[in-house]
Order: C-alpha cells, then structure tokens, then sequence
C-alpha cells in the first residue's frame, strides 16, 4: 500500500479544483470459504482483492470513483476524475497525521495460519453431527467463512488512518421432513475474531442446535392466529429493533423523510423502560471495529435513551448536511467498490432488572419467541411482519408446546411504545445486513421483553408496492 506522504498527494490532487471535503480507502481483503452441500464439500474458495476508492464532496455533490490500480500513477487518474465534479469549496492543504484507535482488539489464531485441510474437518464435523441427530433430517448445509481485511484511509481533515479487521464466521441450516411436512433449522455464529471462535463454540454444538430447531418443529402444531401477548426471549436476538427501528435511525434515511423517525429527536418513541444502543468497541463481536470505513473512531453511540430518542447514526456526509451533528462512527461500506453510507454494528436493546422466568411467569396465554426467522419492514412507517423460526405457546405462566408458522405483525415504533417489562438478560444474534446494494456484517441483540399485544398469524400490513420495503435475509 501507499505510504502516508503519497496519499497525501492523491488527496491534493482530489481537491485541485476545489471541494469541501475528500478521502481515500484503500482495501486489501484476503477471504476462504469451505462450504458443504449435499453430504459432500461442494466448494472451496479463497483469494484477495485490492483496490482503492476516491471521494470528493462538493456541496451537495458527491464523487465517487475506484481503482483496482494502486500504483501512484493509477490512484492519481482516479483522483482527477472525481476532482471534476468540484464546484468551489475551500482552499484546502492537506497534511495527514495518524490516528491510534481508542479500542483494541486481539486476535488469538489468525484464519490463514489455519490449513485448509482443517477447515474442511471443521465443516465435515459439523454436517456429521447434524445429519446424525435425527433420521427426519434430510438436508444440511455448512459454511465455514473468514476474512482478513486490511485498511488504509486518508483525509483531507488531516486524518490517516490504518487498521486489521478480521472476522470468522460458522453457518449451519438443517431441513427436516416428516409425512409431508417440511421444517428447517439455522444456526450461526461469528465475530470480531479468528478460529478461536471455534474453540469456544464446537462445530458440533452449532449442529446440534440448528437440527434440534428443525426437528423440534416438525413436531410443532400450527400456531394460533390473532391479537396475543408475546414474550420474544432473549436467544431470539435483536432481529426486531435493527429492522423495525436501527434502520430508521440512520441519518441519511432519515434527512429524506425515508424515517418514521424523522423529526422525532427529543420526543418519546418508545416505553420509558427502552433503551436503544449502537456500539462498535465491544469485543469480539461481529459488527465491531476500531474505526468505521471513513476513518471516524469506533463508539457507542446512545439512540433511544429511556424512551427519548436522543441520536441518529451518522457518518461524514449526512453529518455536514446537518448543522451541530457529527459523524458517530457509522460510515460503512462493503468494499472499495462502494460509496461509504450510515450504517449499524452492534445494535441492541439495554438489558433491564426483570428475571426473566418472572416475565414468562407473568403471561396468561401468549406466545414465546426464542427465535426469530426473516421477513419485511417499511422504514417509512414502521410496519413490519416477521417470521417466528421457533416459538411455543404460554399458558398460565408455563411454557407449553412448540408452534409453527407464527408471524408478527405491526408497527416498530408502536410496539416498543408498549413494551412494559425487560429482562436482565441480553442475546446477540449475527447477520449481513443489506441495504443500497451493500451488504456489512452486523450483530443485535436484546433482553427478553413482553409485548402485551401483538397480531399473530394473519396478513402482513406491509404494502409490497412500497420503494422502502426492505426484505430481512440474515446469514
């Protein structure tokens, strides 16, 4: 990669005709892939890929361009072309200093000092195990997938700026059928971490899981359908608050009225027992970093502080558009390929001081979420209809038999509104998340909560026609 005093001349350049504001990103990402289909590994992939972006904003225009180039000559000609979307803007000097990260995270076992021959054990083990677990399990695939992600990003504020991200991640989804009824199962983990992750969590036990889930399912009765009282455990993750609300907390979303939560800062948008975080610095965790893909340090940033919407996510564009805001670490991007845009990390609702058992206990005849599966949501309004991947029925404050086919129908800010116990407790769950054609890797999480009221079952309020519906694949 380029040293700091070349980039500082690729920066001039950007800025030569004028500009408000410009920054490089220079990626190397070296990736392997082992996956499992049909009882036998039916791919192995591994390579690297370079390249550099170039931006230049100029008021309300934004340049972008990017090179696979990363000669001083090639990153030159892509810094003139995004130099002449230039209209005016300030004289700027660049002079480039390092920033040190206020976080640090350690890497116990680097994925590529790990063979591929081991790899392809680990996945082996994993489709051994879930195939072995029941015979109605008819179906398993396994990815094993790492990345090794090296940084530079520069600035015309001066900032410079080099990192390592690294991330390991373990999938597995299991079909199980049974007279004619088909039910799957999915599990996975990951993180801000090498093979370490699988030191701590077995192939076996990921397996174990993901078959249970689709078996258990299959012997599931169909779930009741109207208004009830839902308990969404904590092991079912934060599916809901980063659909139905993280993303309608982001700032560019919101700047074109594309939010429900547009205009909303200072008002209550949830139950006085909600808080909302974004935080990147916490260990280990799939959507941590030490600085986000602009070069803004890594932070917690509270969203929903007891109810009170008190911040939106912001990178460096949406923040010079709004006077008082700054960048709160969520400029993120898939590649050099792609322009940086707010984004979350790890999203999740703050534990509370309820027990738990005390909150199931509480329910007359209501349904227990302890997993969540896909669905929709319209950022615009806040409706959403998720799938349940594994639920069970509650009655008199017993957890009874497991369910299939429940959905959850409603409206995000409406719900948290009403939520009016929280748990102690606190799961995370993994995902890519898309939005904009990019995809970032992400976690969330939340405490177990009790929603008095909720539409089970039914139909999806949510009109498909509608530009903003974003549809929730998490893998």
């Amino acid at each position: 990669m380029l040293a700091k005093g070349e980039l500082q001349e690729i920066l001039q350049l950007a800025v030569a005709r004028g500009g408000d504001f410009a920054d490089i990103f220079v990626e190397e990402k070296k990736t392997s892939v082992v996956a499992c289909e049909a009882d036998k590994i039916e791919r192995i992939n591994s390579g690297i890929d370079t390249g550099a972006g170039i931006r230049v904003i100029s008021g309300d225009v934004t340049a972008y361009a990017y090179t696979n180039d990363l000669s001083k000559e090639g990153l030159a000609k892509a810094a003139d072309v995004v130099s002449a979307a230039s209209e005016g803007g300030r004289n700027i000097t660049v002079n480039l200093r390092e920033v040190k990260p206020v976080v640090e995270f350690s890497i116990e076992q680097m994925p590529d000092s790990v063979s591929i021959d081991d790899k392809v054990e680990m996945v082996v083990r994993g489709n051994r195990e879930a195939r072995g677990a029941d015979s109605r399990i008819k179906q398993v695939s396994v990815g094993l997938a790492d990345v090794i992600q090296n940084v530079v990003i520069a600035n015309t504020e001066g900032d410079y700026v080099r990192d390592q991200r690294v991330r390991t991640r373990f999938m597995i989804n299991t079909v199980a059928m049974d007279n004619g009824v088909i039910q799957t199962g999915y599990n996975a983990i990951g993180g801000f971490l090498g093979f370490e992750l699988l030191k701590e969590y077995s192939p076996e036990e990921v397996a174990r899981e993901a078959a249970g889930r689709a078996v258990k399912m299959l012997e599931a009765k169909p779930a009741p359908a109207g208004k009830m009282e839902v308990v969404m455990a904590g092991e079912a993750g934060g599916t809901m608050v980063h659909e139905a609300c993280g993303h309608g907390l982001e700032a560019d979303l919101v700047q074109k009225k594309l939010s429900v939560y547009a205009g909303q800062k200072g008002q209550r948008v949830a139950s006085d027992l909600v808080t909302v975080v974004d935080d990147a610095t916490i260990k280990g965790k799939y959507g941590s970093f030490r600085f986000d893909d602009e070069g803004t340090q890594g932070q917690k940033t509270v969203l929903i502080k007891d109810g009170i919407l008190e911040e939106y996510m912001y990178d460096r564009l949406t923040a010079m558009r709004e006077e008082k805001a700054c960048p709160t670490g969520n400029g993120r991007r898939e590649s050099y390929q792609d322009r940086p845009i707010p984004r979350m990390s790890n999203t999740y609702i703050a534990p509370g001081k309820e027990d738990p058992e005390k909150i199931i206990g509480h329910v007359k005849n209501g349904l227990l979420v302890k997993k969540m599966g896909g669905g929709q949501v319209n950022t615009t309004n806040g409706d959403f209809v998720f799938d349940v991947a594994e639920g069970y029925l509650i009655r008199e404050g017993e957890i009874t038999g497991p369910v299939r086919g429940a959905t959850l129908t409603g409206n995000g800010p409406e719900v948290l509104q009403t939520v009016d116990m929280v748990g102690k407790d606190l799961g995370y769950t993994i995902g890519t998340c898309g939005k904009d054609g990019q995809g970032v890797p992400v976690s969330d999480a939340q405490p177990t909560i009790h929603i008095p009221q909720i539409i089970v079952g039914g139909t999806a309020h949510v009109d498909e026609n509608s530009p903003q519906i974003k549809r929730i694949r998490r893998i």
